[in-house]
């Protein structure tokens, strides 16, 4: 039980160890299969991510990653976190992607992956977390107001 302290002469002998600031430590969050889950979001679209140990397989959706991202500009973003960690051939990676476009869904899909590669290997979180690949993008399409054309465009004036 801790000691009673009545005057300030006792708070200098008490034996009350000084309080230690230590970092979370991240541990690995796996499946029943052996598999990292997360979930990464990007404007409407939300991804679902599940990698496990294989040869560097990208499936997403149930088809080859070259064919659904078919834009160059595309595959890269998607890829960015596991040439990023250097991990290129060591997981492979399932992904079920749905809403928004597809400029939306390969960043959602970045972003899961990413989360899932800190969940299967705790010690990436800095490389990940310098790259910016673990921040979620929050920003969406505004939303439009009555009275005007778009979400701020206003319609044409005429004075006559």
């Amino acid at each position: 039980m801790a000691e009673t302290i009545n005057s300030l002469e006792d708070l200098g002998t008490s034996t009350v160890a000084p309080a230690v600031n230590t970092a979370p430590v991240h541990a690995q969050k796996l499946d029943a299969q052996g598999r990292a889950y997360a979930t990464g979001k990007r404007k409407n679209a939300v991804a679902r991510v599940w990698i496990k140990p294989g040869k560097g397989k990208l499936v997403i959706n149930g088809r080859e990653f070259a064919t659904y991202f078919a834009r160059p500009v595309l595959q890269l973003i998607v890829k960015q976190p596991i040439v990023a960690t250097e991990r290129t051939d060591q997981y492979d990676v399932t992904v079920t992607v749905a809403g928004g476009g597809l400029s939306g869904q390969a960043g959602a899909v970045r972003h899961g992956i990413s989360k899932a590669l800190n969940f299967f290997e705790p010690d990436l979180r800095p490389v990940l977390k310098k790259g910016g690949f673990l921040t979620r993008d929050a920003r969406v399409v505004e939303r439009k107001k009555y009275g005007k054309a778009k979400a701020r465009k206003s319609f044409q004036f005429s004075k006559r």
